[in-house]
């Protein structure tokens, strides 16, 4: 693997984990997405759909998709919220509840497999290089450094 690019790991192996939770969803007529906004929602008070797409780094039009399907499937209703009469609530039903509790034992049990599998020294680093580079994306440190300007 160390011929491959890192983006080209991390591309392909994301490609793999969604592949396999989309399987995973799919016996259940579900997605992934739908499966990741149900862990995304607060359970308890819900939570407010302008913070539910940065929150799951999902585009607008993407989300809007994802919950409107999920509202006609019954996992979740909308309610206004008391807080910004422009704004919205998304709250789980109890059929929603049900299945963030099957969405969130098949992440559970993904955890599970690679922490048997993997060392816990080699997942602490894991977690550092890709804080590093989340953190010099977000920051801009790789193509908007003055260093790469050419004069």
């Amino acid at each position: 693997m160390k011929d491959k690019t890192i983006d080209y790991i991390f591309r392909t192996t994301w490609l793999a984990i969604n592949k396999m939770y989309n399987e995973e969803a799919a016996k259940f007529e579900t997605s992934m997405a739908t499966g990741f906004a149900l862990l995304s929602i607060d359970p308890e008070n819900g939570t407010a759909s302008t913070s539910l797409g940065p929150k799951m780094g999902m585009e607008a039009t993407s989300l809007s998709r994802t919950l409107k399907s999920m509202q006609e499937k019954g996992l979740i209703e909308r309610k206004p919220n008391p807080e910004d009469g422009r704004g919205v609530i998304i709250h789980l039903t109890e059929f929603g509840r049900e299945k963030r509790a099957y969405s969130r034992e098949k992440v559970l049990t993904f955890n599970e497999a690679i922490r048997k599998n993997v060392s816990e020294e080699k997942l602490e680093s894991f977690y550092e290089v890709a804080g590093i580079i989340n953190n010099m994306i977000s920051n801009k440190k790789i193509y908007n450094q003055k260093e790469h300007i050419l004069k």
